[in-house]
């Protein structure tokens, strides 16, 4: 059975005149209570109620049930009211519950006079009455019901329902409305026992029997038709119940059975069906009565709110009607409902208290409560006297933590909230209530209903005890009609419990003032007789106002006690130890002893007693501990409101550790916090508080920790602390402390559960703290450990520096030094830092006349902590590493670079403020600049001379370097050592800067190189040489420094460059020292102002455009180790490009060369040559007297002729490439060089020298965006360029970073410096002139190409004469003509040269083969017809024949031709065409070796003058030609030389 979710109950009265109710019991008892009831407001939606309890109470004009079987022991007619505070204790004699949680309970047993006789109470609130009368009739037969059963019924009905005629007599009733109901029980064996219930015809199940006859009506019929509601009250108000044979006792069976024959039978479902029926009746009426008792309520409630304004209204009467229709919602289990009424109650009167105080008239405003609470008084005078008189309880009295008598505890501080407690709604009614009594009851009856709404352990416990007590009256020996249900757990409503602490915590508060009140009214009015006239008033003792605050403590304390006890779940298994290694805890209570402390220190203790202890039903305040394992919850997931529940016990647990720590503080014990190191007080410690009364007093001891400040007396302090739990702890300072720390645990734990991570850590440096005031520096050192970072999350706090400072202590006083270390003063320097960041930042930007709001910690509080942790520091294995942002700000370098005079060196100045409140003593400091570069980072370090001190604030280190490499750099390392301790930063390269840090807003570190610096320079060769590797040359000069040593490193920075070291050359007289390894140079002493040049030949892998070298340079000086690198790139790609095209003779080979520029800039060609080879040998003709210009399209044309020497041959060791050699110089790189040099001259004449490097470098890389192809053709051709293009350029921003490059410069910034100078050279050299170079003076670029002659095998000569020569041309023309259609007879000569064979072995005798070649000699069809052997073969003799390298006349062929020309015009002659005929091979494919030939066509270019051979034609014009054409009529031959004189001949073209 689903246990019930409240403890709500409605009395129904039966009356049992025929003691038929033990008989119907053990049917309707498991039936109860009644479940799914819907009630339909008259004024708002359908409420459900999903369990009503019922309570069944016999009349008192009945005789009680006569059970024969043993039954339970009847109750007592009047039970010791329990306590309705949600406590489990041992089961006494009387019933369990609470007439409080239960308004219309009674006692089981008879209730005394009658319903309807019984005085009713002038206050409807105060009635109990039944919601329903039932009547329980036995009639056997229907003679029996027309005789007396029927009139008995009627007497009844008009005794106990009859209504009363008047008007306020109804109204009257209305507030006691009930329903009434008739339940028939049928026994076995009966005449009404063998009737259907209905007289319609029916067969029995299974029975073949005559029909019913239906001559008679049934009993049931009969009592409906008689009794049930009529037309305009349909409700029916009639059961019938059959009870079966097996549930009848023995005697109650009819002596004589019945002879009537019948046919029915009752079955199983018949029978479900009649208890349900009845179940259905019992529900309706029970709303129906509930329903008219609400109605009358909430009419004379709003009468009597109505009449508030009127006189003689009294809120106290107000109060209880109200109460009486929040009573009756409670009793059908509307709880909610309920709690809305007590909460308006309570608005209420706090809105009459208000009206009190503002209008002082009591009287007038709804009645005047008492001035104070008799129990306070009581309770605060027996203190007064105990505290006067010397006697304490609790010094002579042991406290039993098992008492048996419950009774004779002290209810007030042991369970102050509860409504049963007093006779609170007979003094209310009398108007003999304080405002103190007034707000218990209110908050008691609203607790109440929430610990039913959250089905707390306390009301599912009383309830089943309730409900088990129904069910043990059902006669002993009967079988039940239905099971026992089953008891089920059912989980608490988390939210309202939840809802019970929220309210607590604000009940709290206004309560004790008021209490507080209460005593010293009651006090001081006890003193002035009853006169409280502020005339008479004498002076407060002193010890009033301490039993005052005594006993509102121990009341407060004991409130929190119980709700907290009320509130326990199973959800929050809580043990007590949290922390680990923490010694049992044997002088706090256990949970049996929450309410009733037991102390080993003072008081006696029963060990039987304590023996025999078992846990209580509800967790208490201090469970006993479990494995840590089992204080997680099972469950995978939180239930609803069990984070709400935790947060609100967690606080109530606070409210009572702070009861117990402003007691404490009266004698002198504290929580740890008022001894904390303070930091954000300036110096407080030896300040001195003066008094300012004329008297002068004498100085004021301090007073030590522990002693209580003068004040009330010991006895004072103690009397009123009713609380025995509060007084334990009070007693001892040990005491004191334990139960401390456990009140802050236990908050700890719930605000853990709760997930109020601010709060879990503000417990947990509570215990810190504690510990760390008691001396326990292990414990308290792991709490700090955990809590600190937690504060230090979001920045400083001057709570957090506090805390340092402990774990300082607690560390330092454990020895864990590493720990001390690491992390307490290196968390606690960091933060004092961090404070002194933001104090920095604030005066920064605070203007003149602000204050600063925030509170700073004082420096001295810091003092000597630095300097501690470099001494522990030193003792350490490990060095000890911190960030040094931690301690520093405002990093920045301070300028730009400053070089040293006639030295390769530089330094920089770095500013950065020490946020430390110590100096210290640096031993090494170092910052490295860097740059990324491809496949690295380029790197300097910079070092300062140490050791120097740092000072609080402000400082500015000097940093030198001997290494130089230009470019543009970041600080990205900065490293400080101080013994063992070193301070490190480090940062990406382009990392954003961060406010927050204030490290190196400005890191940018630009080194430029001075003119008189060494320097080392990467040129490309002048000497290009294509048939073999190419070389670089590394130019290194001293500039200002006189070198001792020198060691130069090389090494390639492009991948696929490979550098030939072993082929290196070193020209001049400086030479290495040692023998060149790996690209090593070693050098000894080079004088100033020298250069050494390195040369070197390279390889590469793939295409490049440009190669890369790094260059490194360790040189020693007078002044010491220098270091110079450099990575300098070179174009390799060539600056033109050369085509050759060949043309074969038979004694000659012509060869053009096109030389063409392979950039956009033109090239200046001085001269060129062709070397000849072993075989062969080049002419030129007459070279040019002046450089040519080359454009990128205009190339230049060089023609050589080249012959094969005589008498040479082919052999391997000969060498036949030829070289082509050519001068020239590119016009961009003229420029180039041009503008340097007048840049040199015009620094040197400023005064710029040592910028002159710069500068060119500067200049130089700006030409080629300004120098486009049509300026660098233009300037070619003009002999000047024009520099208007650099005018453009903001010169100065070219330049960052740059300082003075010598100490001797004047003020100012050399970048404006080097700007004006380039604006005004720009001015002088508008226009340059471009003077064609000197090739005496200036040395051209040369490049050597080798040109390789084809090795053609034969190269045949073909040529066509005529036989005859043509006609002669006239008037002086050349050559000859002939006539169209003219037989021209022909001769193709053939004769072919072997002197271009180059392979080897080409000129050999031995080689006898012969070589076959066929000819064909082809035209166009409509130009010449060919005839003669057009095609044919010819065979040319092997070396080996002897005819030579070149044909002879007798090798020679001359094959005859027949040429007809077809058109007239110039016509080419016709083509030859010379192929190789390759033999067959064995199998006829075709194979065998392939031959080059060429062929010398000496008739290409020719052409023969062809004309008519008809002077003069005469035709017809009509159509009387062949096929209607013009008809020929005459013609007549040319004549010869008509066309022209002289002899005829050929006519070239």
């Amino acid at each position: 059975m689903e246990q019930p979710s409240s403890s709500s109950k409605v009395t129904v009265e039966y009356f049992d005149p025929h003691d038929v109710y033990k008989l119907l019991a053990p049917g309707l008892i498991p039936r109860l209570p009644l479940r799914n009831v819907n009630w339909v407001s008259h004024n708002g939606p359908i409420r459900s109620i999903p369990t009503l309890h019922i309570e069944l109470v016999p009349a008192d004009n009945t005789k009680p049930p006569d059970v024969t079987s043993p039954s339970p022991k009847p109750k007592p007619a009047e039970v010791a009211p329990s306590r309705d505070d949600g406590f489990h204790t041992a089961p006494t004699a009387g019933r369990s519950g609470s007439v409080d949680q239960t308004p219309s309970a009674g006692p089981v047993g008879p209730i005394p006079g009658v319903v309807g006789k019984e005085r009713r109470h002038q206050i409807p609130g105060l009635r109990r009455t039944p919601y329903l009368k039932v009547l329980l009739v036995r009639c056997d037969d229907n003679e029996t019901y027309k005789s007396t059963t029927k009139a008995e019924i009627r007497e009844w009905i008009k005794k106990n329902t009859a209504v009363p005629q008047s008007k306020t007599a109804g109204h009257s009733e209305k507030h006691d409305a009930f329903e009434w109901l008739i339940i028939h029980v049928v026994i076995p064996n009966t005449v009404a026992a063998t009737q259907p219930r209905t007289s319609g015809p029916k067969v029995s199940e299974g029975s073949s029997g005559s029909r019913w006859r239906g001559g008679s009506t049934p009993l049931l019929e009969k009592l409906r038709a008689d009794f049930n509601g009529s037309s305009k009250d349909p409700v029916e108000r009639v059961c019938q119940i059959r009870i079966g044979i097996n549930d009848v006792p023995y005697e109650m069976f009819p002596r004589v059975v019945p002879a009537v024959p019948s046919g029915y039978h009752e079955t199983a479902q018949d029978s479900e069906d009649a208890w349900a029926n009845l179940v259905g009746r019992l529900k309706e009426l029970i709303l129906l009565g509930f329903d008219t008792r609400v109605s009358q309520y909430e009419d004379d409630i709003r009468e009597r709110d109505g009449q508030r304004a009127l006189p003689g209204w009294n809120f106290c009467t107000f109060f209880i009607l109200k109460e009486g229709l929040a009573r009756g919602f409670e009793s059908v289990g509307l709880v909610e409902d309920a709690l809305v009424g007590y909460d308006e109650l309570s608005v209420g009167l706090d809105a009459i208290i208000q009206e009190q105080a503002a209008g002082g008239a009591a009287e007038a405003h709804g009645g005047a409560l008492l001035p104070f609470t008799d129990g306070l008084k009581n309770l605060a005078q027996k203190a007064l006297d105990e505290a006067t008189s010397g006697h304490m309880d609790f010094e002579e009295e042991s406290v039993d933590l098992q008492p048996e008598d419950k009774g004779l505890v002290d209810s007030f501080h042991t369970i102050p909230i509860t409504s049963s407690k007093k006779a609170y709604r007979e003094l209310i009614l009398a108007n003999n209530v304080s405002l103190f009594d007034f707000r218990c009851y209110i908050f008691a009856r609203q607790i109440s209903l929430l610990l039913r709404l959250g089905n707390a352990v306390s009301t599912r416990e009383e309830l089943l005890a309730k409900l088990k007590e129904q069910q043990e009256l059902v006669p002993r020996g009967v079988a039940p009609r239905t099971p026992m249900p089953k008891r089920t757990d059912e989980s608490e409503n988390l939210l309202h419990l939840a809802e019970i602490c929220r309210r607590a915590l604000e009940f709290v508060p206004s309560i004790s003032m008021v209490a507080r009140k209460d005593i010293i009214t009651a006090l001081t009015s006890s003193k002035l007789g009853g006169d409280s006239k502020a005339e008479n008033e004498p002076a407060i003792d002193p010890v009033v106002p301490e039993i005052a605050d005594n006993v509102v403590a121990s009341f407060a304390f004991s409130v929190a006690q119980q709700i907290l006890a009320q509130t326990s779940t199973k959800a929050l298994p809580f043990t007590l130890g949290v922390s680990d290694g923490h010694e049992p805890k044997s002088s706090i209570p256990e949970p049996k002893t929450m309410m009733h402390p037991a102390r080993n220190s003072s008081l006696l203790t029963h060990p039987a007693a304590q023996a025999a202890q078992r846990p209580p039903l509800s967790p208490g305040i201090f469970p006993p501990s479990r494995p840590p394992e089992e204080t997680a919850p099972n469950s995978s997931f939180l239930k609803a409101g069990l984070e709400e529940l935790a947060a609100r016990r967690a606080e109530l647990y606070s409210l009572s550790r702070n009861i117990l720590e402003e007691c404490g503080k009266k004698r002198g014990w504290t929580g740890g916090w008022s001894s904390v190191p303070v930091v954000g007080e300036p110096d407080m410690a030896a300040m001195e508080e003066i008094s300012l009364d004329d008297d002068e007093s004498p100085a004021k001891e301090p007073v030590p920790e522990g002693v209580p400040e003068p004040g009330p007396s010991v006895k004072a302090l103690m009397a009123g602390l009713s609380n025995k739990l509060l007084h334990t702890a009070l007693s001892t300072r040990e005491d004191f402390y334990r139960l401390f720390e456990i009140l802050t645990d236990k908050a700890l734990v719930h605000y853990r559960v709760a997930e109020h991570e601010h709060s879990t850590m503000a417990n947990m440096a509570d215990l810190a703290v504690l510990k760390f005031h008691l001396g326990e520096f292990s414990e308290a050192s792991s709490y700090f450990d955990r809590t600190i970072p937690f504060f230090g999350v979001t920045g400083w706090s001057l709570l957090e520096l506090s805390m340092l400072l402990m774990y300082a202590k607690c560390l330092k006083e454990l020895r864990q030094l590493d720990d001390y270390v690491n992390k307490a003063l290196r968390l606690l320097l960091t933060k004092g830092a961090v404070a002194e960041r933001e104090r920095v930042r604030e005066k920064s930007v605070l203007r003149l006349g602000q204050r600063s709001t925030t509170e700073f910690p004082e420096k001295s509080a810091l003092v000597g902590y630095f300097a501690d942790l470099l001494t522990v520091a030193s003792t350490l294995e490990k060095p000890v590493r911190i960030p040094l942002v931690n301690f520093f700000a405002d990093v920045d370098p301070q300028g730009p670079p400053v070089y040293g005079d006639g030295q390769d060196s530089f330094s920089l100045h770095l500013r950065l403020h020490s946020l430390l409140v110590d100096s210290f003593e640096v031993s090494d400091f170092s910052v490295r600049i860097a740059q990324p570069i491809p496949g690295g980072t380029k790197e300097i370090w910079l070092q300062a001379k140490c050791p120097l001190t740092i000072k609080p604030g402000r400082n500015v280190v000097r940093l030198q370097s001997t290494t130089l490499i230009v470019g543009n750099y970041e600080v990205d390392q900065i490293r400080i050592a101080s013994g063992n301790v070193f301070l490190n930063y480090e940062r990406q390269h382009s990392q954003p800067y961060s406010e927050a840090l204030g490290i190196l807003k400005n890191p940018r570190v630009t080194l430029y190189q001075r003119a008189s610096c060494l320097d080392a320079r990467l040129l490309t060769t002048k000497e290009i040489r294509l048939d073999m590797n190419n070389s670089l040359d590394l130019e290194i000069t001293s500039g200002w420094n006189a070198i001792k040593k020198c060691e130069v490193r090389i090494r390639s920075a492009t991948g696929g460059l490979r550098l030939l070291m072993a082929e290196a050359t070193v020209p001049g007289s400086i030479q290495p020292t040692k023998r060149t390894e790996g690209g090593v140079f070693t050098f000894g002493a080079i004088p100033a102002k020298t250069s050494v040049r390195i040369r070197f030949p390279f390889s590469l892998d793939n295409e490049l455009a440009e190669v890369t070298v790094k260059s490194e340079v360790s040189y020693s000086t007078e002044h010491g180790d220098h270091l110079f690198s450099n990575t300098s790139s070179v174009p390799i790609t060539l600056a033109l490009g050369v085509n050759v095209q060949d043309v074969f003779k038979h004694k000659a080979l012509f060869s053009r060369f096109s030389v063409s520029t392979a950039s956009a800039s033109p090239l200046r060609l001085f001269r060129s040559e062709l070397l000849g080879s072993d075989m062969f040998e080049s002419h030129f003709g007459r070279p040019p007297s002046h450089p040519i210009m080359v454009f990128p399209k205009q190339p230049a044309s060089l023609l050589y002729k080249i012959n094969r020497k005589p008498g040479s041959k082919v052999s391997p060791k000969k060498k036949n490439t030829l070289r082509l050699k050519i001068h020239y110089s590119v016009l961009q790189d003229e420029i180039e060089a041009l503008v340097s040099q007048s840049l040199q001259t015009g620094l040197d004449e400023a005064g710029l020298h040592e910028y002159s490097k710069l500068v060119i470098s500067r200049v130089v890389s700006h030409l080629p965006a300004g120098l486009s192809p049509y300026n660098l053709e233009k300037a070619a051709l003009l002999g000047e360029f024009n520099t208007a293009f650099l005018s453009t350029t903001p010169w100065e921003k070219q330049f960052p970073g740059l300082g003075p490059l010598t100490a001797s410069e004047p003020a100012g910034s050399p970048a404006a410096r080097l700007a004006d100078f380039l604006t005004s050279w720009i001015q002088q050299h508008p226009k340059h002139p471009l003077p064609a170079p000197d090739p005496a003076t200036i040395q051209p670029t040369t490049i050597v190409i080798p040109v390789d002659v084809p090795p053609i095998t034969i190269v045949h000569t073909a040529d066509i004469q005529f036989q005859r020569p043509l006609y002669p041309a006239g008037d002086g023309m050349s050559g000859g003509y002939a006539f169209t259609n003219e037989l021209l007879p022909a001769t193709l000569h053939l004769k072919w040269t072997r002197i271009w064979d180059t392979l080897a072995g080409g000129d050999g005798d031995d080689d006898d083969d012969s070589l076959e070649f066929g000819y064909e000699i082809t035209a166009p069809s409509d130009t010449w017809l060919l005839g003669g052997r057009r095609k044919g073969h010819f065979v040319i003799p092997g070396r080996g024949s002897g005819a030579g390298l070149t044909s002879t006349p007798g090798t020679e062929a001359d094959i005859p031709l027949l040429l007809v020309p077809l058109r007239e015009g110039w016509l080419p002659f016709p083509n030859v065409e010379i192929r190789e005929v390759r033999g067959s091979g064995e199998n006829g494919d075709g194979g065998g070796q392939h031959h080059h030939c060429e062929t010398d066509y000496r008739n290409l270019g020719e052409a023969v003058h062809v004309v008519p051979d008809r002077a003069k034609v005469t035709l017809s014009l009509d159509a009387s030609g062949p096929g209607g054409g013009p008809l020929v009529l005459e013609s007549e031959r040319g004549v010869v030389g008509a066309v022209g004189g002289g002899e005829g001949g050929r006519v070239i073209v």
